[in-house]
């Protein structure tokens, strides 16, 4: 990793309101949905969410499996399933229907419950996690049609809300949260590489750096060929220079365009052009399952 890591701490006013509305939103969902990226199954998850979905029926998703390693999904989803965690790992735009399966069973026994006193019940399910792993775009998704502002920044979704998608079935799209000390600052720069953190609030050559220094412990290959790097070695400012010149990047006088770099380093790792890339391994699965729901991922702020 380069050196010049930088201090990370975004935590915008708005989510602190944020997270009180979904408290209080808490009591009268059936069924909570978290969503992570599944290229980050760790960084991505809020261990707020996390603390405060202890009692209720849960359900993890690790959403952009497309983007990710399928060995290693394979692997997180294992990890998780030990921990007592109902869990996918989908395509939002091709599997979605896995998430209503899976809330429908989640329900199963409230549903039965309100049958027998014979009131046909409606399930309310709250769409959780943090920003930009898409939660308003699974919502859409499922209704069928546009009923969540979606987009590629974090922030746009700022008040919770109740989307009605079957006669049965109400999701929740709720802002997306952080936690307000993000103390791990290896968690805190891999939730910017997925822009889960607004770049405008960071140093992004410093940040483009970092994920380069990632992929290339995890898949040095994608990016070599991508970046049309000869030297695995490189690391850091020298892999940054690598890569601009690899590809092109510029200026008068032979200079890098290391800002045009960063840039694109960022861009393409998001729109999967590196191809299938985690960058996160999997621990193993605990060999007990007993009264674990409850507990942490490995390694999870706190």
């Amino acid at each position: 990793m380069s050196e010049s890591r930088q201090k990370i701490n975004w935590y915008p006013g708005h989510m602190a309101k944020a997270k009180r509305q979904l408290q209080e939103q808490l009591s009268r969902a059936d069924v909570i949905v978290e969503l992570c990226d599944a290229r980050l199954p760790r960084a991505s998850r809020n261990p707020d969410l996390i603390r405060m979905m202890r009692d209720k029926e849960h359900i993890l998703v690790l959403q952009k499996s497309d983007l990710a390693d399928e060995q290693e999904t394979e692997r997180w989803l294992s990890y998780f399933r030990s921990l007592g965690i109902t869990c996918a790992a989908i395509d939002v735009n091709r599997q979605y229907k896995q998430v209503l399966r899976l809330i429908t069973a989640k329900a199963e026994k409230k549903v039965a419950q309100a049958r027998a006193r014979g009131i046909s019940k409606t399930v309310r399910a709250m769409v959780v996690g943090v920003p930009n792993v898409g939660k308003s775009t699974l919502i859409n998704r499922l209704n069928g049609s546009v009923v969540a502002r979606v987009s590629d920044r974090p922030g746009v979704t700022r008040s919770a809300q109740w989307v009605k998608v079957t006669p049965y079935l109400e999701l929740m799209d709720s802002p997306g949260l952080l936690w307000p000390r993000l103390d791990d600052q290896n968690a805190a720069v891999r939730l910017s590489y997925i822009a889960a953190i607004r770049d405008d609030v960071q140093d992004v050559y410093a940040l483009a750096v970092h994920l380069l220094d990632d992929m290339m412990e995890m898949k040095p290959e994608a990016v070599m060929e991508r970046f049309h790097v000869q030297d695995s070695a490189l690391r850091g400012d020298s892999l940054m220079e690598a890569v601009c010149r690899g590809r092109g990047f510029l200026l008068k006088g032979n200079e890098t365009d290391t800002e045009r770099g960063s840039r694109v380093v960022l861009d393409e790792f998001r729109a999967g052009k590196l191809g299938r890339l985690t960058l996160e391994k999997a621990p193993v699965p605990f060999a007990r399952k007993e009264e674990s729901h409850a507990e942490q991922p490995s390694g999870t702020p706190e």
